[in-house]
């Protein structure tokens, strides 16, 4: 009971703009969200990302947040559902790859198919260049130790020499301006 009004306060802090009590809930729910999210995907990867998704979702929209009662119930709910989402895309990309199946598929591919399918790889991988190359150094660095090689915020911070807060803070920086950048696509 302690911690339900413990975060119902840092909720509302939050609501206010709080960037520390923003961490402090990050820090006290991120392990108990990710395990109930690999409990319920079975995927501890997909279950990290999603958590990410949500802790971010919450600061972009603090100012349009409700209030809450059960501030961990809800963030459970968010999560399910930003995992149901996160499934339903990776299956839709599974499917596409299906679709292509092996290579030579491409050879069984009209040749009209075939142009159209490299032109948009090629405008996609541009569209991605374009994007990171707006990012700083830093960022990029970040982002390669978060989500190419699967290091916590703690341990970004560690090996960068930065706050946690500071690596969160980069990270999530170089995130709004790849979905900006990234939102046609």
């Amino acid at each position: 009971m302690k911690n339900r009004l413990a975060y119902r306060l840092l909720w509302e802090r939050i609501r206010n703009g709080d960037e520390d009590a923003f961490f402090d809930l990050y820090k006290s729910l991120y392990y108990e969200l990710v395990n109930f999210g690999v409990r319920t995907s079975g995927d501890v990867d997909l279950s990290s990302e999603a958590t990410d998704q949500v802790f971010v979702t919450i600061w972009e929209k603090r100012e349009k947040l409700e209030r809450v009662e059960n501030v961990q119930a809800y963030l459970i709910t968010f999560l399910k559902r930003k995992i149901l989402r996160l499934l339903e895309k990776q299956n839709k990309i599974n499917k596409a790859l299906q679709n292509v199946k092996a290579e030579d598929d491409w050879f069984e591919m009209p040749y009209e198919e075939f142009i159209i399918q490299v032109q948009t790889n090629e405008w996609i991988q541009h569209r991605l260049k374009e994007a990171l190359d707006k990012l700083t150094f830093r960022q990029k660095q970040l982002i390669h130790l978060k989500f190419f090689e699967g290091l916590t915020y703690e341990q970004i911070a560690s090996r960068t020499q930065q706050t946690i807060k500071t690596a969160y803070n980069t990270v999530y920086d170089a995130l709004k301006i790849l979905r900006e950048e990234l939102k046609d696509i």
